[in-house]
């Protein structure tokens, strides 16, 4: 398959699923190798980002995505009478670095933490899209695990956890009580979260 056309394929798919959708996926369905598929949408996002088009392409780990750019997204929100989602508050990115630092986490473990009960927060950043259950802990009660979504990666600008700024200087005493707040800020600054959050209780 030319490249031109495996880009064509990729851009059909993706614009007609309206969703993530694997690599895997794709290679499978247009018989081809799944590093050429991350390649081929490497080149079209670079393309589309080129020409300055209204659409941009993704990547969210292994999955791959079709999205709105940035850029316009006011006329966007305008045109389609939308309200812009509030922004992370400073105790929602605490809750939320928790869990994308250490995930999979149980809210027990995030309040403990926090110091302070989580669940409203962790139910809001849940309703959000941005945190999910993931199983359950082999612990009594079975609480359940949480980790981030591929809608937290899109919303900060990741292509995976891996590109997370790193945690700040700890001391091999202190892990669970280091303060999150300059990473969650820095990945802020480089992602922008502007698809934000409710306003949280402490």
């Amino acid at each position: 398959m030319e490249i031109n056309e495996l880009e064509g394929a990729i851009e059909g798919i993706l614009f007609a699923s309206g969703e993530a959708v694997s690599a895997k996926r794709i290679a499978a369905v247009l018989a081809v190798d799944e590093e050429l598929v991350f390649d081929a949408a490497a080149h079209l996002a670079d393309r589309l980002l080129y020409d300055r088009r209204g659409i941009r392409l993704v990547r969210l780990d292994k999955k791959l995505q079709l999205c709105s750019a940035p850029e316009y997204s006011d006329v966007i929100r305008q045109t389609l009478e939308t309200r812009k989602p509030p922004k992370l508050t400073s105790v929602a990115l605490e809750v939320l670095g928790i869990v994308a630092y250490f995930q999979p986490v149980t809210r027990a473990y995030i309040d403990d933490i926090r110091g302070t009960d989580s669940s409203y927060t962790v139910g809001v950043l849940a309703e959000r899209g941005l945190i999910e259950p993931c199983g359950t802990l082999d612990a009594p009660g079975r609480p359940v695990l949480l980790r981030t979504t591929d809608n937290f990666l899109r919303t900060f600008g990741l292509s995976s956890l891996e590109e997370l700024p790193e945690l700040p200087q700890k001391g091999a005493d202190d892990a669970e009580q280091i303060k999150l707040q300059e990473s969650i800020s820095a990945l802020m600054d480089e992602g922008g979260a502007s698809g934000g959050e409710d306003p949280e209780r402490s």
